[in-house]
């Protein structure tokens, strides 16, 4: 193993608190002369049930060519309503929700981007100048390099670029999202508005076509005025959490179900620190598919924990009595963070009944890769923090990051380690990963997510633990990145780069 840290290396000293509330162990960062009650308190988000849901709307394709897609994409600043506030929000094409780009495996997807964000000489709180950007496709399993998912471009407001995609190497199934990629502005930019616009790669099995389908991008966002509150150094350091939570840009809508009508939902996470423990009253949710695609049957949940820039991709079968019931975002202490029980979103019966079911399989090419994982080449990755700022084997992103160089078809083990006192979501970009084994952390997510044959590209690492994954190199050369998704922590350096050679 090419072990290039120690664990002393990467505690962090502090004092830290813990105390049990709903059973879980909370944790802030600077709570030694508090009590219980003090340093962590649950809270209930509660709002009133609001106006009946909305999927996000779709780009157009402005191409007529069969196996071309082509869209316009503007950065731009926008008035959005929130909560009743008419709020000023960075956009794409002065959306908000983003609009849902719809591709298949083997498009070439053509995406004129514009920066229209103001030009500014203003700096952020970092020390990057505001309303430089670019875009990632978030779980893309394409080229890192060019005009594709290139995170290293810089586009400065008033300037115009052209992103080619080729999609032939793009498993099918999949929810992905798109969102901005500028180190030291991803988070100002995403908490301000640009939060993803939805990547649906469409479907090849049979079985599910059939089912009402729903997308549901989870944000947060807190406001001052008519605008995004913003991030003190020490929001960074924590991760900030916003006291407005939203489905597609909506507070607790309302989504109509018919009895015994299966609906399928698919949910991101497009949220910079918020995790979300999903829960749906008096139903079983079951989970069909994961980041990198569909699964090989359904499996049956009570909840299930979706952290920053994480997908899942669920069937819910309305087999209770009339009623509403509350789709909800359970309490989970990822460190630093008040436990909050949130209603989210409220499913109400109406409607003549039907008699759908639960499919018995969903793909049955998804599988466990089956190999001899002894003899790879391994590497270990380790997150820690300092005095504002996020470290990666002991590195922070910027002039000399850590670099991690693996070659095109083969497969690493990579070890994920997390000494310190809060979670952080691993995302690699470009190739997708199957977990081997997890080490602490919550037992349903561990549990789920080491034994079923999920591609994961964004996988908590719980605090104090770790995580295995073996990592396929597949198809692409060329540099990018994996970091954590906290997006604060991300900007604040926690990222590091990862080289792809021939």
């Amino acid at each position: 193993m090419e072990k290039i840290v120690t664990r002393r290396q990467f505690i962090i000293t502090g004092a830290t608190g813990l105390a049990a509330i709903y059973g879980i162990s909370a944790c802030t960062k600077s709570d030694s002369s508090l009590s219980t009650s003090e340093s962590v308190k649950a809270s209930v988000i509660d709002p009133p049930a609001g106006e009946v849901f909305k999927d996000p709307p779709e780009m157009p394709n402005l191409s007529a060519n069969a196996g071309v897609v082509e869209v316009a994409l503007e950065a731009k600043t926008a008035k959005v309503m929130i909560k009743g506030v008419n709020v000023d929000l960075m956009t794409y094409n002065g959306y908000f929700p983003q609009q849902t780009i719809r591709v298949r495996r083997g498009d070439k997807l053509s995406v004129n981007f514009k920066n229209s964000l103001p030009l500014t000489t203003e700096k952020n709180i970092l020390g990057y100048t505001k309303n430089i950007t670019n875009i990632h496709t978030h779980g893309w399993h394409v080229s890192p390099s060019g005009k594709s998912d290139n995170i290293f471009l810089h586009i400065n407001p008033g300037e115009e670029f052209l992103y080619e995609y080729d999609m032939s190497k793009q498993e099918a199934g999949t929810l992905n999202f798109l969102h901005s990629h500028g180190h030291g502005l991803i988070t100002e930019q995403m908490w301000g508005g640009i939060a993803g616009c939805a990547l649906v790669v469409a479907d090849e099995v049979d079985g599910l076509s059939g089912f009402e389908t729903h997308i549901i991008s989870l944000h947060d966002i807190s406001l001052v005025g008519t605008s995004p509150a913003p991030h003190t150094l020490e929001d960074y350091m924590n991760g900030k959490e916003g006291d407005i939570v939203m489905v597609n840009g909506q507070v607790n809508p309302v989504l109509p179900i018919r009895p015994g009508q299966v609906q399928r939902w698919r949910v991101v996470n497009a949220s910079t620190a918020r995790f979300y423990k999903l829960s749906l009253e008096k139903h079983a949710m079951y989970l069909i598919g994961t980041d990198g695609g569909l699964l090989d049957k359904p499996y049956p949940l009570s909840d299930i924990l979706l952290t920053p820039g994480e997908r899942v991709d669920l069937l819910i079968k309305a087999d209770q009595g009339s009623g509403n019931y509350r789709f909800l975002s359970m309490p989970y202490d990822r460190g630093g963070n008040m436990l909050q029980t949130i209603t989210l979103m409220t499913a109400s019966y109406s409607g003549n009944s039907v008699k759908d079911e639960i499919p018995a399989s969903v793909n049955p090419n998804a599988k466990k890769l089956n190999m001899d994982i002894t003899s790879l080449r391994k590497a270990q990755i380790v997150f820690s923090m300092g005095v504002n700022k996020g470290l990666i084997n002991d590195k922070s992103f910027g002039d000399d990051p850590f670099v991690h160089t693996s070659k095109v078809g083969t497969f690493e083990l990579w070890e994920i380690q997390n000494f310190s006192g809060m979670d952080h979501p691993f995302h690699q970009h470009v190739n997708p990963a199957q977990i081997i084994s997890m080490k602490g952390g919550e037992k349903g997510y561990t549990s789920l997510y080491s034994s079923i044959p999920a591609w994961k590209d964004t996988i908590n690492v719980p605090k104090g633990g770790s995580v295995t994954i073996l990592v396929p190199v597949r198809d692409f050369s060329g540099k990018t990145v994996f970091h954590c998704h906290i997006i604060e922590h991300g900007d604040l350096g926690m990222m590091g780069v990862w080289d792809i050679v021939e």
